[in-house]
C-alpha cells in the first residue's frame, strides 16, 4: 500500500496574514495621524470625528484597491510562467525532465 506522506507548512499560506498585519498597522497610523493633526489645528469634536471616519473610509478604499491590484498581477504573472514553462515542454521535453531533480 502506497502511503503518500503529506507536509502542510504555514508559510505557505502566511500571505493575507502578512498583508492584514502591514494594512492594519498602516490604517492604524494614517487615521492616528490625521485625527491628530485636525486636532492639534484646533478642530471642534465633530471636524475630528468626521476626519476620522473620512480617513477610515479612505484608507479602506486605498488597501482594498491596492490588494485587487496586488492579486491580479501575482495571478498574471502565475499564469504567464505556466505558459513559458508549457512552451518549453512543448520545445525541448527532456531538457525539461533533466531539470526537474535539480529544482
Amino acid at each position: 500500500m502506497f502511503y503518500r506522506h503529506r507536509e502542510r507548512h504555514r508559510t505557505e499560506h502566511i500571505g493575507w496574514l502578512r498583508a492584514a498585519v502591514l494594512g492594519a498597522n498602516d490604517g492604524i497610523v494614517s487615521t492616528a495621524s490625521l485625527v491628530l493633526g485636525v486636532a492639534a489645528a484646533d478642530g471642534t469634536h465633530s471636524n475630528v470625528l468626521v476626519a476620522g471616519v473620512a480617513g477610515l473610509v479612505a484608507g479602506a478604499m486605498s488597501m482594498a484597491a491596492g490588494e485587487y491590484v496586488s492579486v491580479h498581477s501575482q495571478a498574471d504573472t502565475e499564469r504567464a510562467d505556466l505558459e513559458q514553462e508549457r512552451a518549453e515542454l512543448r520545445a525541448d521535453n527532456e531538457a525539461e525532465q533533466n531539470e526537474l531533480p535539480g529544482i
